[in-house]
């Protein structure tokens, strides 16, 4: 038996237990692997620039930017577009 698509989708509200496991962790232990080159190295050693309007973060082996942060207007503002995969612990 085949379940339409619609009777399956749920707005993103639905995740929010499993994503408040996810992003209750130490970032920097996180392992980030770079979408340039495939490097994978943990958060705390890539490489941070500039901390007055944001922290740009790169890869600490080709130099791309894996992690943007900024805070306009009170909100964070998150781009991981330079990271292919983050790998974390599960918590237990």
């Amino acid at each position: 038996m085949t379940v339409p698509v619609d009777e399956l989708r749920l707005d993103g509200n639905a995740a929010a237990g499993l994503l408040d496991q996810i992003f209750a962790f130490e970032i920097t232990s996180a392992a980030a692997t770079c979408d340039g080159c495939g490097k994978t190295s943990a958060v705390g050693a890539l490489m941070l620039y500039g901390k007055a309007l944001g922290a740009v973060l790169r890869c600490p082996g080709c130099a791309q930017v894996m992690i943007v942060v900024t805070a306009p207007r009170g909100s964070w503002c998150i781009d991981l577009r330079g990271v292919r995969i983050m790998r974390m612990a599960a918590p237990t």
